[in-house]
């Protein structure tokens, strides 16, 4: 991954960040299941995500990740 250099301070940062949400998706998928841990680890992303457009004023992206609930929820409730 270092292309033979050291990495720089950001490189080591986005790794390890990379690492850690890695982690935590195999910890879901290890305690929920394949499936359900997915989907949590992918809510998750989606919360800390929608809060920097919240703070940002996007609101297309929180429309955008409402629609793909409510088509999840859709998709599994009948």
């Amino acid at each position: 991954m270092s292309a033979g250099r050291p990495l720089t301070k950001a490189e080591r940062k986005d790794l390890n960040r990379a690492e850690h949400e890695r982690k935590i998706k195999q910890d879901l998928i290890a305690r929920h299941g394949k499936d359900l841990g997915t989907f949590y680890a992918w809510l998750r992303v989606v919360n800390i995500r929608g809060t920097h457009a919240y703070r940002e004023g996007d609101t297309a992206y929180i429309r955008e990740v409402a629609l793909a609930l409510n088509n999840v929820h859709r998709r599994h409730t009948g």
